[in-house]
């Protein structure tokens, strides 16, 4: 069928509108009843589309619909008839046939269906249409929510798509061949949007609360109407040009006039000073022909460089899949007036809409209330927005909204999916790879945001940008992602364009993520590993025999008879045949009781099958299987023997995980991974070595070819990351690539090379590397036509390695060794060696590692997996103890109870050497001791030389030297004790030894607690309560109760976040004093944009926060504190009984005891002077002095985390306001105690009742 020929249905239709008549339209009496005919149709079509066609040929939309719209407004079922049809004519075509087509046919209606859309979007620009589609949604919008009706809503999503459809449309590169700042259809378009005011109504939906469902259609009308645009033009529109871009372009014009005049001097010496009319015939000497001789040219001088073997050839043809893909963007200035309009539309929208529109589309996107790939306008606004507001007067709170972690985390979620559906829709890859693109400019144009926060001048946006990056360079997806993006380039689906963003991002992050560290001595970033296990599908093992078994009952039944079938009570008590808790059901749960059993008996373990047997009849009675309940010892005994003989059902066992060292690859094996997440410190060279790779090295050489037409910007970051690998990381033989060679040349001989300074500096750099190198290494120029690892790499500059040398290949075992293997392990197998394998090593002839021999070990089927040879633990040997163990262990302790090192003394003399965690669980189990404590070394305080009239000078000095030595011992045995139940417990040495080292950082950071801190403290509660803030210091205080208890209830520390349930506490929570106060305490401030509450850090220990909540009770006056003298005294001795394994620290303690003193003599000269009994009550009184200073200064208290930066400050400030007041301060506290530790603890849990009720 001809589609220009209109078939007859559809012509009477289309007649049956009306007609125009001049200006004026005329429509007929059936004009409603012909629109709705009309989609009728439309719904109908065929897989060509020939009733689009068809009205699209007819001009039905031109000459009928759009006089209609203007015309006929009042006649509302009209116009919403006719607004309905045109949203059906002008949807794009790619949304009609689904796809481009591949069909030559269907394309040619595809084709066609497109240039019927450029027709209507030229009839669209005029300001008459879009006025009455203005108003008519701005009538709509005056309608409250309760007083629209559901086609008032259609009609508002309708006129909505009908703008977005016409701004689809693509611009015909053939027929619109206009210059920049020339006006275009789409430019023509914009003005008729602005003149007619539907800008401000696209604006209004924006930002209005109640038109929020239209988001995602406001977003997509937007990012349609800057498709042409860039932020930067949008910026300079209006504006006069800067002397220094002036004088850029003046540069970019001199450059290509020494370029032309460099190749038009080149072809002059080319040719002869006299003409010839004959070309004349050459000889290239050193060029072979066809043949043997040289090649002969018959071509001019000049165009002998052109010259090459491949001269009339034909082209090869590449194939469609291998061709490099091809950049789709398109750039054009447009008329100065739109672009002054479109400047004034992004400032508005940036003020008063960017924020809450973003924040809906992102909740919508989340929430997955979008149509597929909406996220590409999300994408799309957030790089042009964010570009527009950095060059327009940068301000961080209008694009707030966007800037997050949260935002960071959402773009590179899609660019990995972006990946993975690149990879597995290869149908569709362009497109993926469109999707792709864009989100990579969005992140880049994240990173561009935080570093111009990072240049501002105001100090909250500059720490608001380090918080920011210190969450994306802790993260390891953040910080790999442009090394992953490198390293998987392709250039037959990425265009080069997606290449030159990745590559200035990367310079960009390198930047920042330098800077930032140069800035720190230890960055502490996040570090994933993933762990493979192994386990092995081992085959069934071959059953034993007949004669086997005979033989293995025989010593069974002997050895049971012999103990009389008597069973040891730890037998009795370990047989557990049944698991409640197992979701194995019970009759399979019986059968493999059976098979248990059979094994026991098997392996020659007698008292343990018959324990099993008997554990399994209490469990299942019925049916007598086990026997019945008054079964004789010999009945028994036949029973276990029909148990062997028979033949059970086996399931195939699993082995467990295997370490890494133990890790052997055996057949038929399955690889199971799992992440492991840590912390580790990073190291920046480190980072960028990872670059040092040839597929990441490869896509820079890839974007260097075109250097001529990269920006200066984009060839510095390519000479920048080159530079790194070849200068800094000493990698220049990366780069010895015949093809990198090539590029060098060409640069180097290119006229304008003077604009290329620093390539050319580069270039010059490597080349003459590579000729020093290649004078010492006769195989360098063979290299070239490689690219190289890392490993080639160090072959090359520290020489080859012979055949087999340097490699990692096991080396094959002969039958001679086999044998001496086989031999060894016979003779050791039952010699006890706690380690084998450790015993066999010295032994071989050849040297072999551990691995090796296990290896080896397992496929000789000398043991049967690769747990029976692992290496046996510290501490774990020895589990269970026996009666005459017990019975040494009570007289050694009997012994040495009343010594000052109960504990050493025993781990001295016990026979069965255990670890001291063992040894002291054994001891408080057997009632021998009630409390730990009691059992460690008791160090002597020297009270007796102080009583004794000691000045201070002579204290401190024959203190210092013993306080130092038992603060040493003391240290080297919980340091001791720490190890040995890390070795006994943990399964992992390496985590074992990350675990000690955390300990012992975080001993000795947490030594002691400043005695000025705590009367810092002190004072800062004080201040609180005259601020009227006591409510809120109980509050903390009872926080930090609660949180010590529950810690050593469920013995794990996790944070805990202070949430405010009151208004008072909520107030106070914003109170800078009440904050530093948080902070002197070490509670924490919310760390990144996910948190919101203080929290208490989980590196404090029970006692530290129970000495914090100590140290916050209510300030007193003096005459109550005098009132209780007493509680002062009996306070410090429950402290000194309950802290009595800690130790003080020297230096602090001499200035407590000094300000101690100097209070005490001025405050009591009278009574020293009247009698002598007052000095003696003086000496007295600084021993509890001195005890609750001890208690102050707990040697494990960690008040402080590392990261606490601010904390630390405020704290430092704090403590240097209060040592103008320490002594006062000191001798308040020796007046006005609190109440005693364990009476202010009963009060506090009352308090919490209270609350509670």
């Amino acid at each position: 069928m001809d589609l220009f020929m209109m078939n007859c249905e559809l012509l009477a239709t289309c007649s049956a509108l009306g007609f125009l008549e001049e200006d004026v339209y005329h429509k007929e009496a059936d004009c409603l009843e012909s629109v709705k005919d009309l989609i009728r149709y439309l719904r109908h079509e065929d897989d060509t589309r020939d009733i689009r066609q068809q009205l699209g040929a007819g001009q039905i939309l031109q000459n009928d619909l759009l006089p209609i719209i203007t015309q006929h407004t009042q006649d509302k079922p009209l116009f919403d008839a006719c607004i309905r049809l045109m949203v059906n004519l002008t949807q794009p075509a790619l949304l009609c046939f689904g796809k481009v087509p591949d069909d030559p046919a269907f394309r040619h209606h595809f084709l066609q269906v497109t240039s019927y859309l450029q027709a209507y979007k030229e009839a669209f620009a005029d300001e008459k249409i879009f006025t009455v589609l203005s108003e008519t949604l701005y009538n709509l919008l005056q309608l409250d929510w309760e007083q629209r009706a559901e086609e008032d809503n259609l009609l508002i999503e309708r006129v909505l798509l009908l703008v977005r459809n016409v701004l689809h449309v693509p611009a015909d590169p053939y027929e619109e061949k206009n210059v920049d700042d020339d006006a275009s259809v789409h430019d023509k378009l914009l003005w008729a949007v602005h003149m007619s005011g539907l800008d401000d109504l696209l604006k209004f939906l924006a930002c209005a609360q109640s038109e929020q469902q239209w988001s995602f259609h406001i977003l997509e009308i937007i990012s349609l109407m800057f498709r042409d645009q860039t932020p930067e033009l949008l910026v300079n529109a209006g504006q006069m040009r800067s002397a220094q871009e002036k004088q850029k372009d003046m540069q970019e014009l001199e450059l290509l006039r020494q370029k032309e005049l460099a190749e038009k001097r080149s072809r002059t010496l080319l040719r002869g000073t006299r003409h010839s009319r004959f070309r004349g015939s050459y000889v290239i000497e050193g060029l072979k022909s066809v043949g043997e001789k040289d090649v002969i040219f018959h071509q001019g001088l000049h165009n002998y460089k052109n010259y090459s073997h491949d001269v009339g050839k034909p082209v090869r043809r590449v194939p469609k899949r291998k061709q490099m893909a091809q950049d789709s963007e398109s750039q054009r200035r447009s008329a100065l007036n739109v672009r002054l309009f479109l400047r004034e539309f992004c400032i508005d929208f940036l003020e008063n809409c960017y924020n809450r529109l973003m924040y809906l589309v992102k909740e919508g996107l989340i929430r997955e209330r979008a149509q597929q790939h909406d996220e590409t306008y999300y994408l799309w606004a957030l790089t042009f927005f964010m570009a527009f507001n950095r060059g327009q007067n940068f301000r961080p709170d209008v694009v707030s909204e966007t800037m997050s972690i949260r935002t960071f985390h959402f773009i590179e979620k899609n660019i990995t999916n972006y990946y993975e559906m690149i990879l597995t829709d290869k149908s569709d890859a362009t497109s993926w790879s469109r999707r792709m693109h864009l989100a990579l400019k969005a992140y880049q144009e994240l990173l561009l945001t935080v570093n111009e926060m990072d240049r501002s001048k105001d100090e909250n946006i500059r720490h608001s940008s380090s918080v920011i990056k210190s969450n994306i360079f802790y993260l390891m997806e953040f910080r790999e992602i442009f090394l992953t993006l490198l390293r998987k380039f392709d250039e037959r689906m990425q265009p080069r364009s997606f290449l030159r963003d990745l590559v200035e991002s990367t310079h960009l992050f390198l930047r920042m993520l330098e800077r930032f560290c140069k800035g720190r001595n230890n960055l502490v970033v996040q570090k994933r590993r993933v762990k493979r296990r192994k386990r092995s599908k081992k085959s069934l093992q071959t059953e034993p025999s007949a004669e086997d078994l005979e033989q293995t009952w025989q010593i069974v039944s002997q050895e049971l008879i012999s103990s009389g079938f008597q069973l040891s009570e730890s037998l009795a008590e370990g047989a557990v045949p049944f698991d409640a808790a197992s979701e194995t059901p019970v009759n399979e749960q019986r059968t493999e009781a059976l098979v248990k059993i059979q094994d026991c008996v098997i392996s020659r373990s007698g008292p343990e099958a018959l324990s099993l047997l008997r554990a399994a009849r209490a469990v299942w009675p019925e049916g007598e299987t086990f026997g019945s309940v008054e079964v004789e010892p010999e009945e028994e005994l036949e029973l276990l023997k029909q148990i062997l003989f028979t033949k059970l059902p086996r399931s195939v066992p699993l082995d467990s995980a295997l370490e890494e060292e133990d890790g052997v690859e055996l057949e038929e094996e399955e690889e199971l991974e799992s992440v492991a997440v840590s912390e580790t410190e990073f190291n920046f060279l480190d980072f960028i070595k990872r670059f040092a790779n040839p597929a990441v090295v490869r896509p820079y050489i890839v974007l260097l070819r075109s250097y001529s037409q990269n920006s200066s910007h984009t060839n510095h970051c390519i000479a920048r990351m080159l530079h790194r690998l070849a200068v800094d990381m000493k990698m220049e033989a990366l780069l010895y690539q015949l093809s990198v060679f090539s590029l060098f040349n060409k640069i180097l001989g290119d006229p304008a090379a003077a604009a290329y300074q620093e390539l050319v500096t580069f270039a010059k750099y490597v080349l003459k590397r590579f000729f020093v190198f290649a004078a010492q290494n006769n195989k360098a120029f063979v290299e070239l036509l490689f690219w190289k690892t890392v490993g080639a790499v160090r072959e090359m500059t520290e020489g080859y390695h012979k055949d087999g040398e340097g490699t990692k290949k096991k080396g094959k075992w002969t039958p001679e060794e086999e044998e001496q293997l086989q031999r060894l392990y016979e003779e050791h197998k039952d010699s006890g060696v706690p380690d084998i394998v450790e015993t066999l090593l010295p032994l071989l002839s050849s040297s072999r590692t551990r691995r090796d021999l296990v290896t080896h070990m397992v496929s000789m089927g000398l043991v049967d997996s690769v747990k029976d040879l692992k290496k046996e633990r510290k501490g774990t040997r020895i589990v269970l103890w026996t009666e005459e163990q017990e019975q040494e262990l009570q007289v050694l302790f009997e012994e040495f109870k009343d010594s000052d090192d109960v504990l050493g003394n025993v781990l001295k003399r016990i026979t069965a050497k255990r670890s001291r965690a063992r040894i002291v669980d054994k001891i408080l189990s057997m009632g021998l001791a009630s409390n730990r404590r009691d059992l460690y070394k008791k160090r002597q305080r020297g009270a007796a030389g102080r009583s004794a009239g000691m000045t201070e000078e002579e204290f401190f000095d024959v203190t210092g030297e013993s306080q130092e030595k038992d603060m040493d011992i003391e240290e080297e045995e919980e340091e001791e004790e720490e190890e040995e139940d890390k070795s006994e417990h943990d399964e992992d040495d390496n985590e074992a030894q990350t675990a000690n080292s955390a300990k012992r950082g975080q001993k000795s950071m947490s030594r002691n607690i400043s005695s000025e801190k705590i009367h810092s403290v002190r004072n800062m509660v004080q201040t609180l309560q005259q601020q009227g803030l006591s409510g809120p210091v109980l509050w903390l205080q009872n926080c930090l109760n609660r949180t010590a208890d529950d810690r050593e209830e469920d013995g794990v520390s996790h944070p805990v976040a202070l949430v405010p349930l009151t208004e008072e506490n909520e107030d106070a929570m914003e109170n800078r004093a009440f904050q530093k106060l948080l902070g002197m305490v070490g509670i924490r401030p919310p760390s990144d944009g996910q948190e919101s509450f203080w929290r208490i850090s989980a590196s404090l220990s029970v006692d530290q926060l129970r000495k914090l909540a100590v140290s916050l009770d209510p300030v007193e006056t003096e005459a109550e504190g005098d009132s209780e003298g007493n509680q002062d005294t009996s306070r410090a001795v429950e402290m000194e009984e309950e802290e009595e394994e800690e130790e003080d620290n020297q230096e602090l303690r001499a200035q407590a005891l000094r300000a101690l003193l100097l209070s005490r003599q001025r405050k009591h000269t009278s009574a020293e002077s009247k009698d002598s009994p007052s000095c003696e009550g003086s000496s007295d009184s600084v021993e509890p002095s001195d005890r609750i200073e001890k208690r102050i200064s707990k040697k494990r208290s960690r008040v402080f985390d590392d990261d606490d930066d601010d904390d630390q400050r405020d704290i430092s400030d704090v403590d240097h306001l209060s040592r103008s007041k320490f002594d006062r301060s000191l001798d308040s506290d020796r007046e006005s105690p609190a109440a005693p530790a364990k009476r202010r603890y009963k009060r506090v849990l009352s308090d919490e009742e209270d609350e509670d009720n």
